[in-house]
């Protein structure tokens, strides 16, 4: 999708499928502003906020791409831990993207899984599976695709604490913010990718 109004056609697609702006946002890989912009720019008009589109179409398509960026990924987790000295009992992956990010991490560091439905429709809070590891009384690395305002990970490090958990990294694909820690909580990626 290469040009405004494919996008703007896809969010609109989405929203007529009864997605959120949120869950819209996630799935485009856009900050929730600009979806709100792409829906309503024939309304409010205006100039679009600064947003990078990220699309990881190319590695998403296949298990084994997908598994060479999660090895990525855990070295920087590991890279991370050992050079402040703290050790995860478990990779937490916020749906959906992180999931198979987060299932083959958790593999390659031999570490539990905990998956995490983040939601707007129950105020905000989320939701941990119970098919997984609990979040309670561990510490816990954070995985995603894309963070694009870091609302949704905070989010998720609030209620890991609130189960008495901690969560000690964030770890993501791409970081579209200038952003170098989350709720205290340090946040590291493959790529940064900033408008400038």
């Amino acid at each position: 999708m290469k040009d405004v109004n494919a996008i703007a056609k896809r969010a609109l697609e989405y929203k007529e499928k009864g997605l959120s702006e949120k869950e819209i946002a996630d799935e485009l890989h856009l900050s929730p502003e600009t979806v709100t912009w792409l829906l309503t720019r024939g309304i409010k008009g205006g100039e679009p906020p600064k947003d990078v589109k990220i699309g990881w179409r190319s590695l998403g398509v296949y298990g084994n791409r997908i598994g060479f960026v999660a090895a990525a990924m855990s070295d920087i987790a590991l890279e991370e831990m050992e050079k402040r000295q703290i050790d995860a009992d478990a990779i937490m992956g916020v749906a959906i993207n992180g999931i198979p990010l987060a299932t083959l991490i958790s593999e390659e560091l031999g570490k539990e899984l905990v998956i995490y439905r983040p939601s707007q429709e129950r105020h905000g809070q989320g939701a941990f599976s119970s098919n997984y590891a609990s979040p309670q009384g561990k510490k816990l690395v954070i995985v995603d695709d894309v963070v694009s305002t870091g609302e949704t990970i905070k989010g998720a490090i609030s209620e890991i604490h609130e189960l008495g958990g901690t969560a000690i990294l964030v770890v993501v694909l791409v970081n579209k913010t200038v952003q170098d820690e989350l709720a205290g909580v340090p946040l590291r990626a493959l790529i940064r990718a900033r408008s400038i």
